[in-house]
């Protein structure tokens, strides 16, 4: 099979290396980056110099998967596809864009014949090893001819739970589930570190990393996460003192609030999770300020000057 790779960042490079490396897919890539292209290239893919000259190399049906920032860039890159695809090519959205989104472009290609596939894909940059977990939404037509593709970047399957991707729904499943997905991821990290917080600051000298490894023992709060705590605190240490506190957010949680109040779904831990990350970038610090004041007037409560007061 062939695909058209465009956006080879941390993930898309990652994906396009292993692509290559576990199966004979012929992969296109493209990147404005010209140091991106060429390690592509390393990897075994076919560089492109431009959009058009990418599709120019791919045979029809074609399939080109996009992996670059949610939002006008992505917008951006499916119009100039459109313009350069024909009846019965597929466009492939790989990043975290927002499902209504997925929706509209699905609806205005399908006009033109052109078919749009959405996968949520999570498994960051150990995916190259250890496979991606993918979310597909899509026409049962538009995901078949992707799935070549697709059982190669998945986990291997097993007996058990079947392939490392699974077909949601159709166009905006996809990238609904990964949302969801995401704002769960919030809770989970938030947790974490609400637990290793307290930890530094316990009577004992407690070693982070010996107890993230522990927890990965059979206990019931194992999971990945915890595991990947364990590695954090033995590169940084046990007091991560190298790292800042400001935390971003994708947009992926804001999205999952946003949709459970619509339907009137209660995320108290996945909503408190959201707002402690807008703590982190010490957006809080007049509300702290404010409380401060308010205790000292109500109840003569001593307040600390900061340094710059």
């Amino acid at each position: 099979m062939q695909i058209g790779f465009v956006g080879l960042g941390r993930m898309g490079g990652n994906m396009v290396a292993r692509i290559r490396r576990d199966s004979d897919h012929e992969v296109v890539a493209f990147d404005f980056d010209k140091d991106a292209v060429k390690r592509a290239e390393k990897a075994g893919a076919r560089g492109a110099r431009s959009l058009g000259d990418l599709v120019s190399k791919l045979e029809a049906p074609r399939t080109v998967w996009i992996m670059v920032p949610a939002g006008k860039p992505t917008q951006d890159t499916v119009d100039k596809l459109a313009k350069l695809l024909d009846r019965g090519d597929l466009i492939v959205d790989g990043g975290n864009s927002k499902w209504t989104d997925d929706r509209t472009r699905a609806a205005a290609l399908r006009k033109q014949g052109i078919q749009y596939v959405d996968v949520g894909t999570s498994g960051g940059v150990w995916g190259l090893e250890v496979g991606y977990c993918m979310m597909v939404g899509g026409t049962d037509k538009a995901v078949a001819q992707l799935r070549p593709v697709l059982d190669v970047l998945a986990p291997p399957p097993d007996d058990e739970h079947g392939p490392g991707w699974g077909h949601m729904g159709p166009g905006g499943a996809g990238h609904y589930v990964k949302m969801v997905h995401n704002g769960v991821e919030y809770g989970l990290m938030q947790a974490y570190a609400e637990g290793f917080d307290l930890f530094d600051k316990a009577d004992f000298d407690l070693d982070n990393a010996q107890i993230a490894h522990l927890w990965m023992r059979g206990s019931v709060v194992r999971s990945w996460l915890c595991e990947l705590a364990a590695l954090a605190f033995e590169q940084e240490g046990n007091e991560l003192r190298g790292l800042s506190a400001y935390t971003e957010d994708s947009g992926e949680g804001r999205w999952t609030i946003e949709d459970a109040m619509d339907k009137d779904v209660p995320t108290p831990v996945i909503t408190a999770s959201l707002h402690a990350r807008f703590y982190s970038r010490a957006n809080g610090d007049f509300t702290g300020r404010v409380l401060s004041a308010l205790r000292a007037q109500f109840g003569g409560h001593a307040t600390k000057k900061s340094a710059d007061g």
